[in-house]
Formats: C-alpha cells, structure tokens, sequence
C-alpha cells in the first residue's frame, strides 16, 4: 500500500509539472528564415533579402544602435560591398535563444571570404550577427567583425592613388 500511496505521488508530481518553454535550439522557423536571408546575402539577391525583414527593422552593423539602417539603406550598403568585394561566407553555425524578456533571437556565427576586386587580395573576416525576431520578421539586427584590415588598406589604394595623380600634374 505504501509503495502504492509512493507510486501514485511520483506520477502526479511528475504530470503536473508544466512543460518548459525551449529556451535554446539549434532548430527553429527562425533559424531556417535566417538561413535564407544568409543565402540571399551570398547570392546577392536583393529582391528576397528584405522579404525577411519587418518594414520597421534597424540594422545596425558595426555601428551603435542610434545609427542603424533601415533595410534599405542595407541593401545599398551591400551593394557597394559588392562593387568591390566577391565573396563567400563559409564555416556557419546558428542557434536561437529566447531571453528572460521572452524575446527571440537568432544568433550566426560565420567566416566571410572576401576578395577585393582592386588589389585581388583576399580577407579571411570572422563575423557575428544576431537577429532579433517578432511574428516570423527580423525587427533588430547588430553585427560584428573587425573590418580593419580592409579599411587600412582602402586607405593606402586612395593614397597611392593621390600619389600617382600629384606626380601625373608634376610631369
């Protein structure tokens, strides 16, 4: 009888515990949507790219929240990058976690692969984003890599450049 009282105490407790919310996955709706927005990335295609996003979305890359960009602004960005870059972006990894607030995001991790068209050389550039979601759309989205390299050398193209136009005037 006791083990009987013991038995039924166990299966009540353990059917009257809610079940917990998932609060971290590796597989998500979210996930897939922002696999797709990394896919039209590497593809450049800039007419799906802001189906993913909410019409209200901030991007902010690099960049404080308070000078983020609306999607469009991005996708002009990203246009200009590829005026002077041919990439891919390889070694992916994405999970998804719901905070304490109850807000989800989906975390990336990836590798851009990129080769300056001017110069040929290539950047190997670790890089995070991490896309903050609401009924299926991306509403925020921050980023991260260092960008140093590039722009040092940006810089010395524009100098040599300027060198080269002084000494065509001096000629």
């Amino acid at each position: 009888m006791k083990n009987l009282f013991l038995l039924g105490l166990a299966i009540v407790l353990f059917t009257s515990c809610e079940k917990q919310e998932k609060r971290y996955t590796q597989q998500s709706p979210e996930i897939d949507t922002y696999k797709k927005v990394m896919g039209d990335y590497k593809n450049l295609n800039w007419e799906d790219y802001p189906k993913h996003y909410a019409d209200t979305a901030k991007i902010a890359n690099n960049v404080i929240e308070e000078k983020a960009l609306n999607i469009s602004q991005t996708i002009d960005k990203n246009k200009e990058d590829a005026a002077m870059f041919t990439w891919v972006v390889e070694k992916e990894e994405y999970e998804m976690v719901v905070t304490d607030k109850g807000e989800t995001w989906v975390n990336f991790w990836g590798l851009w692969k990129g080769t300056m068209k001017s110069n040929n050389k290539v950047y190997d550039i670790p890089f995070h984003t991490t896309a903050r979601f609401i009924d299926g759309k991306i509403v925020e989205e921050l980023g991260y890599w260092n960008n140093s390299e590039i722009v040092s050398d940006l810089i010395k193209i524009e100098q040599d450049s300027t060198a080269a136009s002084i000494d065509s005037l001096v000629e």
